[in-house]
């Protein structure tokens, strides 16, 4: 009995991991490289140019994002689309422009880890065209980048014309 107990269990969870893999294999895009349904505003510490992610600097004011989504298949086609990305509603944002969004157009920036030519690690950034953004903080951005590869861990970010990041994908 002792030497059946011994086979069942390792027979047992090989099953359970080739039908896990199994499942994850038929469910996922295997194209989708990034898929996100939050994005954080540009806040606190990373306001201006102090303390920039991936080289990419923060709004010179705190921004706030009602809703943000997208993804990014390994052919670079990026859909980004933002709802409420707007100035915050307190200080030091001045009070004219608390909830509006000043800027137009928004830009994306997809910021990758990658391996330079010598072998060491990098970080490249590449930008997209710039896309209407209304008053509200309102925008759709579809667009084909140019990415490194390998493209490890990619950020989203979501700018100024001149590249300030006021959200990022993740939460």
């Amino acid at each position: 009995m002792k030497g059946i107990g011994r086979l069942t269990l390792p027979a047992g969870f090989a099953v359970l991991v080739a039908l896990l893999s199994l499942g994850t294999a038929a469910s996922a895009d295997p194209g989708t490289i990034l898929k996100f349904d939050t994005m954080a505003p540009v806040t606190g510490p990373y306001v201006g140019a102090s303390n920039p992610i991936r080289g990419v600097p923060g709004g010179g004011l705190p921004w706030m994002i009602e809703s943000g989504r997208g993804s990014l298949d390994r052919d670079g086609h990026l859909k980004v689309r933002v709802r409420g990305l707007v100035l915050a509603d307190h200080a030091p944002v001045p009070p004219a422009v608390q909830g509006i969004n000043p800027v137009t157009p928004f830009k994306a920036i997809v910021s990758c880890q990658a391996i330079a030519t010598d072998g060491s690690a990098t970080v490249v950034n590449v930008s997209t065209a710039g896309f209407p953004a209304n008053t509200e903080g309102d925008s759709t951005i579809r667009a084909t980048v140019q990415l490194p590869h390998p493209c490890i861990a990619p950020i989203v970010f979501v700018t100024s014309g001149g590249g300030a990041w006021f959200a990022a994908s993740g939460n």
